[in-house]
């Protein structure tokens, strides 16, 4: 067993699962406490790696794409303070963590854990029920449904037409998105039937959300109603994804295509090179991508 215990939190790995525990430090952001302790199967993990800093030192998690309806709801937009699937060390455990990463990644290579997309989640998401109330509106989750309640701030398009209630059988898509800059951030959900292009702040779908301390918690319900929607990559999934028998096959890949996996290359060049990508990881991804081109 590995374990490494810090102010940021706790760790531990017993050659199965990764029991990851927040820390009570003032510093551990409310999404990470909220959130609580999570178990991370290791079939979960697509590798992990340690990066040294001068004071401090951080082990980062990589899950393997479509594993955790978290990441998957939030799109990998998690800020560094909010991402369970990192750790913050001290210099004096350097060599704890170090120790940790060899144990996990000979775990992953003696089980021979892939490192590619899953079709099925292996996490199971926040449990319910749970309520947020954050930006211009309170949303609650039940397990079946979605009730979205306005804030005297909302838009009067979305006041007047009063609260909402969504059926989890009507809803397709979640998406959370956090506050960048001076654009705000929102929790939109996708309804059958009724798509909406309208900005968050007049979506009776969406809760718009402006920068303050509570917005991340708006990602513990996208990623309950993630946890319970098909997944992507299901067989299912991908059928209904298929084009029907005559119609016309997709556009070959555009230039900008192109340059957008040529930077893709250049982005695994660089995580491969500050030890975040090991040399099988870096070159399956490096396959997958010129694959594409």
């Amino acid at each position: 067993m590995a374990e490494i215990i810090q102010k940021d939190g706790t760790w531990v790995f017993d050659g199965d699962t990764l029991r990851l525990t927040p820390g009570r430090d003032k510093n551990v952001s409310l999404l990470r406490r909220e959130l609580g302790e999570l178990l991370v199967p290791l079939t979960a993990l697509a590798g992990i790696s340690f990066e040294q800093g001068k004071k401090s030192g951080r082990l980062r998690l990589r899950l393997r794409d479509g594993a955790d309806p978290l990441l998957h709801a939030t799109g990998g937009r998690l800020t560094e303070p909010h991402d369970p699937y990192q750790l913050t060390v001290e210099s004096d455990r350097y060599g704890v963590a170090e120790y940790f990463v060899d144990e996990v990644r000979n775990a992953l290579l003696l089980d021979q854990v892939p490192s590619g997309p899953v079709d099925s989640y292996l996490l199971p998401g926040p449990s319910v029920p749970l309520s947020v109330s954050a930006g211009d509106g309170v949303a609650s989750f039940d397990g079946e449904r979605v009730r979205l309640e306005w804030k005297w701030q909302a838009e009067d398009a979305k006041s007047a037409a009063g609260p909402r209630t969504l059926p989890l059988a009507d809803i397709v898509a979640v998406e959370w998105q956090p506050t960048v800059g001076l654009e705000n951030g929102h929790l939109r959900f996708t309804v059958r039937a009724a798509p909406s292009k309208v900005p968050p702040k007049y979506d009776p779908n969406a809760v718009e959300l402006w920068g303050f301390k509570r917005d991340p918690l708006m990602a513990l319900v996208a990623a309950a109603v993630q946890a319970r929607l098909p997944h992507p990559s299901a067989p299912a999934a991908v059928e209904d994804a298929r084009p029907a028998e005559g119609a016309p096959a997709p556009p070959p890949a555009t230039e900008d295509d192109h340059d957008a996996l040529l930077r893709r290359l250049r982005e695994l060049g660089e995580l491969h090179r500050s030890g975040v990508l090991t040399d099988e990881e870096f070159t399956l991804a490096k396959q997958a991508v010129l694959k594409r081109m």
